[in-house]
């Protein structure tokens, strides 16, 4: 048998990439990363729209204006120092960006005072995907790249970006998750040419009646097309962050699955997919009652496997219930809203290193579920 000559490809098959970032932008991303993710430490989501926001208020019969949301914005943010030992960073909604604390000082300019990164939502809500069971695409990326250098600019250094799959029957289609998948690498290259470190959020919801098994399976198809099209649209992995649902049963589902069984089924799942590169994952808490959300995370991080990255939480509604509760707009109840905000914090903090040791007295608020049919923010 003849062999062929071995020879090399010519360019037109070669894959080339063209520089996109400098060492120092990817020092500066890498590090940005880090931090947030430090030991310890996760991410305060404050990023509901205006919309959302008076979902919440509405619960405990406070007037959706802007000055009630900045208050409690401001409760949050002007919490005693020390929350940064488990925060570091917080996702801003635009307008809060630019309201002031009741010391005068800009809102993140108190974060950065405290050590604590400032992040901002970027996206612009979803968009429906015609031929398909009411899927979604995420839009946003029209004048992206000059929104990201004016909050740059502001004092962000990371931003958000949420894409929605679901599961049923049909869903989520090849069409969904190779759309989302494709969005939200456009959206991490615009926002690292910009100095802002991606958190990639495809977040599958938890509605239906699906099993463990089911959202695992579909968790590693959403999470393995996620990757590929970051590497294709040539993102700096190192200088991310992943925010994804944990693996858990659909919310109709009737068999009830332990913080063991979510926290393997999980941790199986972003083993199979997550790049070790990826400084942090960063769980949302996609409607699960605050104490539930903490004793997942816990478990999360005593699975007996390698977990390359750091895995710890983005939470909105697990870290703020309490505390809206403890409040309800009165300015008299505000030590007592911030001291329910600093104790999930902590709670949620510990449970970042797998260390939280629950004490069998958590309050009624903290075991609330907090889940909404296809919420959206």
């Amino acid at each position: 048998m003849r062999s062929t000559p071995h020879t090399e490809p010519n360019n037109s098959e070669m894959t080339h990439q063209f520089p996109s970032l400098s060492p120092e932008q990817k020092k500066e991303l890498s590090e940005i990363a880090q931090k947030i993710v430090a030991p310890g430490k996760g991410i305060l989501a404050a990023d509901e729209s205006t919309g959302t926001m008076g979902k919440r208020l509405q619960k405990i019969n406070v007037e959706n204006n802007e000055e009630n949301r900045r208050c409690f914005r401001d409760l949050l943010f002007s919490v005693d120092p020390s929350i940064a030992n488990s925060i570091g960073g917080v996702i801003f909604f635009h307008e809060t960006l630019y309201q002031k604390a009741n010391s005068g000082k800009l809102f993140p300019q108190v974060i950065k005072e405290k050590g604590i990164v400032v992040g901002i939502k970027v996206d612009k809500g979803t968009a429906g995907l015609n031929g398909t069971d009411g899927e979604t695409t995420t839009q946003g990326l029209d004048g992206l790249s000059e929104r990201c250098a004016q909050y740059k600019k502001d004092g962000c250094d990371f931003a958000k970006w949420r894409c929605v799959l679901k599961i049923s029957d049909g869903c989520p289609s090849a069409l969904a998750i190779a759309e989302n998948a494709n969005v939200l690498a456009r959206y991490a290259s615009i926002c690292q040419q910009n100095g802002l470190v991606p958190i990639v959020e495809p977040e599958i919801l938890p509605d239906g009646d699906h099993d463990l098994q089911r959202c695992q399976y579909v968790t590693e198809k959403v999470l393995a097309a996620v990757y590929k099209a970051l590497s294709d649209h040539h993102v700096y992995l190192e200088g991310t962050l992943l925010k994804p649902n944990m693996v858990t049963a659909g919310h109709s589902c009737p068999k009830k699955f332990t913080p063991a069984e979510v926290a393997m089924a999980t941790v199986t799942a972003l083993r199979r997919t997550v790049p070790a590169s990826v400084p942090g994952i960063c769980f949302l808490s996609g409607g699960q009652s605050e104490e539930e959300a903490s004793l997942n995370l816990n478990a999360i991080n005593q699975v007996p496997l390698l977990r390359p990255w750091k895995l710890t939480f983005s939470y909105g509604r697990a870290l703020q219930a309490s505390a809206l509760a403890a409040w309800q707009g009165k300015a008299a109840n505000m030590k007592a809203a911030q001291e329910a905000f600093s104790t999930r914090a902590k709670i949620n903090g510990q449970a970042s290193k797998g260390e939280y040791k629950p004490s069998g007295t958590a309050d009624t608020a903290s075991m609330k579920s907090l889940y909404t049919a296809s919420y959206v923010y």
